[in-house]
């Protein structure tokens, strides 16, 4: 695959958040781009905007029969009529992680891949340095609140890619620098255990390029087993780690802290977003820009205008007598983050937390996790499980959670249901999560709690 001979591209599936920004990538360079998606979405009309072609019928009368690279998501299945059309005539269909595959390979790569935290590390290394003047190719898997986008190109031949570990994606990237978050057992419909998930993120590992680095997080299973030719560990306040946060301050729902590394610190770093989380998030990025030679006054004032990701601790309110935060979290390490997080940076708060599990072999396999994290706030209401791209399985639904979450009041509502409840009961700290269509409910809900 030729990226620059490619001169008309067809996505099956474009409106996802990935391959959204592969688009873009093709769009921006003068490729010819056009696709389907199954619904309309704000994205998608962002894409059409930008000169893109998409239609959400599956009909193989509408693709582009001169398409000389045809992308699909993993979510699309075989079955589709398009996808089906193009394979039977002999086209070139390949997925969204070959597109990438190939752009390490010509570029100068930094991928961050991990369960948790890799849309907001890869997101805070594009910022700065995009925000520093360094410049890069960024691609994202959630949308920049500074640029309203999940991509962005840059004449500099570097490239910043979130590595997704679904499908095992992610093995096919050849990284000069790779940051490594977390391996916790996850998509075990894939990896079948928590043993087959690791050596997955350690193959990940192997196929950084000769005296590449790894910057990965300090206390990792398996660390031993972890390859790089320069190896570098972060942490949120480890001391033994290579770079750590120290001298943590709550500033108007954000924080001030100094990064030390060894020969090397950043004095009070601002960072305006919540998620205690989100500072060592903020470590690893800032390890990148260092190792980059970025200047230390570029890197904090990158930091400080770092507005966050759409979904990942968002305040969609933040007032003195009501708080709203909408998070994308659906694991049990990613909620456990968030719920105490949120419980530091505003105590007294009476906290509500209203999740949408997310699969139902997820659910299945952490419903112990997702309870005991849940259990953290003072109160929980849970709506039906997202099905995404499975079907259901018998026996497993919000109720497995619900049931395992003792001594805190828990309901099991529909999404219109929350709105009628938020109209007639308090919830001064509320707090959305979850990976599927909850994010539906940002709107409403944020009109219901400014009007109280």
């Amino acid at each position: 695959m030729d990226l620059k001979k490619i001169q008309r591209v067809y996505f099956v599936g474009i409106g996802g958040i990935g391959m959204s920004a592969i688009a873009r990538f093709f769009n921006e360079n003068g490729v010819k781009v056009s696709g389907y998606d199954r619904t309309e979405t704000a994205l998608t009309r962002q894409l059409s905007a930008e000169g893109m072609q998409i239609h959400y019928t599956d009909d193989a009368n509408l693709v582009d029969p001169q398409a000389s690279l045809v992308v699909y998501t993993p979510a699309i299945p075989p079955t589709h009529a398009e996808l089906k059309w193009y394979r039977e005539k002999g086209y070139e269909v390949v997925k969204r992680s070959d597109v990438l595959q190939e752009i390490t390979r010509e570029l100068f790569a930094i991928t961050v891949a991990g369960t948790h935290g890799k849309t907001t590390i890869s997101t805070m290394i594009s910022h700065i340095l995009r925000h520093s003047g360094y410049g890069c190719n960024a691609f994202l898997g959630g949308i920049s609140v500074n640029y309203d986008r999940n991509f962005w190109s840059s004449e500099k031949q570097v490239a910043v890619i979130e590595a997704d570990e679904y499908d095992r994606s992610f093995l096919k990237l050849s990284p000069d620098i790779a940051v490594l978050t977390a391996m916790d057992a996850d998509h075990l419909d894939i990896y079948g255990t928590e043993k087959d998930m690791q050596e997955a993120f350690i193959q990940y590992t192997k196929n950084i390029k000769p005296n590449g680095t790894l910057i990965a997080r300090e206390g990792l299973q398996r660390a031993k087993d972890l390859q790089g030719d320069n190896k570098l560990w972060y942490s949120l306040q480890s001391f033994t780690a290579n770079a750590y946060a120290t001298n943590i301050r709550i500033q108007q729902g954000g924080y001030v802290y100094d990064v030390v590394q060894q020969n090397w610190s950043l004095k009070d770093v601002v960072l305006p977003i919540g998620g205690m989380h989100n500072i060592e998030n903020s470590v690893a990025a800032i390890t990148v820009a260092q190792l980059l030679g970025i200047s230390d006054d570029a890197i904090k004032a990158a930091v400080a205008d770092f507005k966050g990701i759409r979904r990942r601790f968002e305040y969609v309110i933040n007032n003195d007598h009501q708080v709203f935060i909408d998070d994308y979290a659906h694991h049990p390490e990613e909620l456990r983050a968030l719920i105490s997080s949120a419980l530091a940076l505003f105590p007294g708060k009476k906290c509500t937390v209203v999740f949408q599990p997310h699969l139902y072999t997820r659910t299945r396999d952490l419903a112990d996790g997702f309870a005991e994290s849940l259990a953290l706030a003072d109160e929980v209401i849970l709506l039906p499980i997202y099905p995404a791209r499975e079907l259901p399985i018998e026996g497993v639904n919000s109720e497995m959670i619900a049931n395992r979450i003792k001594g805190k009041p828990v309901q099991i509502l529909q999404p219109a249901e929350v709105l009628d409840w938020l109209k007639s009961n308090t919830a001064p700290l509320f707090i959305t999560a979850g990976a599927g269509d909850i994010d539906q409910l940002k709107e409403p809900a944020k009109k219901i709690l400014e009007a109280i």
